[in-house]
């Protein structure tokens, strides 16, 4: 998550801050509402048109988009780490799967002892196979992407499709118990859970720390593999993508000008329509719950690509002057990973039963009065300590434990003649 080299890449950081935003824009829903919330706005906290259209801003420019441009940045500097330490004549492979062992293992307690929505996890894991492919040219680095990709497009195709069957299996007179209950799960998880799941849910989450926790322990003990599973396709294709971009110096913000207005024309250009039809059929079918994944999770993944690229590009052109807002931003880039999981801490804190307890009380629009003051909070804290010291503190934790020593934490500055 952060470059540890000696020479940073400003273009890096600043992508990464932008990207550590944007993705609290859209777990915000899984902190604040229903889990069906975050992928079917019909499930909870759409109850008037403002809420409709944060939901079709979201999806078209924040959801997948920012977590995948956080998957890019990651293969990229998961590739910056690895040859820097072949520069140093260091063991790179043993650097970069400890960083990964150590990433794993917080992402485990991020996901039992915080929060649900861990991703650590899922990345350590991406991590460990994106190594495999590091020395290949862009060429095949993008080849190979594009290849996990399709495997993605392909689950999610094959999971839509036994949806389908699922719904017209039930539909049929003197259809089984089986059959009933099989498509009422996907109901319950997809579409629209009834009155008495969604009181379940919100007593679980305005309720005791202990409960949640048991939980986790429990009824969700094994979705972080089931995670594995149906996101690391894709996310392990970002990551080539990542290396590629950076080889390319793309991602280190050495393309002509015009090469960046063009790959933000054609990106957008051909992204935000199709993003924009996808939303109006989900609007049309009603968020039905076999449209809805066939939709949103089969659908989008050919074209998500060139939206995320398309948006990386328009941070580049848009940074490229600097300015005090974007040295911030770029801090909070550098703090990444103390800005992830600090976010968790906030908003649980903020939203479930052992803070605040304001799980449930917003509609989609109004959690935007949440999101602002948390970048804000990102922008203020990052840059002051980086003036201070050389790491956010869980990225010096991290590289500490990766390397088995404590790391030199505070910037020497010489005092004035």
């Amino acid at each position: 998550m952060t470059v540890t080299g000696t020479a940073r890449i400003a273009t890096l950081d600043i992508v990464r801050g932008i990207a550590v935003m944007g993705i609290l824009a859209m777990n915000i829903v899984d902190f604040a509402m229903p889990t069906q919330a975050y992928m079917n706005p019909a499930a909870y906290g759409t109850n008037s048109t403002a809420d409709l259209a944060a939901w079709i801003f979201a999806f078209i420019f924040v959801d997948g988009k920012m977590r995948g441009l956080f998957s890019l940045l990651f293969g990229a500097s998961m590739l910056l780490v690895i040859e820097g330490a072949e520069a140093k004549g260091e063991n790179a492979t043993a650097i970069h799967y400890r960083r990964m062992l150590w990433l794993g293992a917080i992402g485990l307690l991020h996901y039992y002892l915080i929060w649900h929505g861990d991703i650590l996890f899922g990345y350590a894991v991406a991590g460990m196979v994106a190594a495999f492919f590091y020395q290949k040219s862009p060429q095949a680095l993008i080849v190979w992407g594009v290849g996990f990709a399709v495997v993605q497009f392909a689950l999610f195709a094959a999971i839509s499709a036994s949806f389908f069957i699922a719904e017209a299996e039930a539909a049929k007179p003197g259809s089984s118990a089986e059959a009933l209950a099989a498509w009422q799960d996907i109901e319950r998880d997809f579409g629209r859970p009834g009155g008495a799941e969604i009181a379940k849910e919100l007593a679980l989450f305005r309720g005791s720390y202990a409960g949640i926790l048991e939980h986790r322990v429990t009824v969700q003990l094994f979705a972080p593999a089931k995670g594995l599973f149906l996101f690391s396709w894709e996310t392990i294709g970002y990551m080539l993508f990542g290396m590629a971009a950076l080889k390319t110096g793309f991602l280190r913000g050495t393309w002509a000008r015009n090469a960046y207005a063009r790959t933000v024309a054609i990106g957008f250009g051909l992204g935000i329509p199709v993003y924009a039809l996808l939303a109006w059929l989900m609007i049309r079918a009603d968020f039905h719950a076999a449209t809805l994944f066939a939709l949103w999770g089969a659908a989008t993944v050919p074209m998500r690509p060139a939206m995320i690229l398309a948006t990386a590009a328009l941070i580049i052109l848009a940074t490229r002057h600097r300015g005090a807002l974007v040295a911030r931003i770029a801090a909070a880039g550098r703090t990444a990973f103390t800005n992830y999981l600090g976010t968790s801490i906030l908003m649980t804190t903020l939203f479930f039963g052992y803070g605040f307890g304001l799980f449930g009380h917003f509609g989609r629009a109004a959690l935007w009065l949440v999101i602002i003051p948390a970048w804000a909070l990102m922008l203020l804290w990052s840059r002051p300590w980086l003036d201070r010291f050389r790491y956010g503190p869980l990225e010096w934790a991290w590289r500490s434990l990766a390397r088995g020593a404590l790391q030199p934490m505070r910037r020497h500055v010489e005092a004035p003649a």
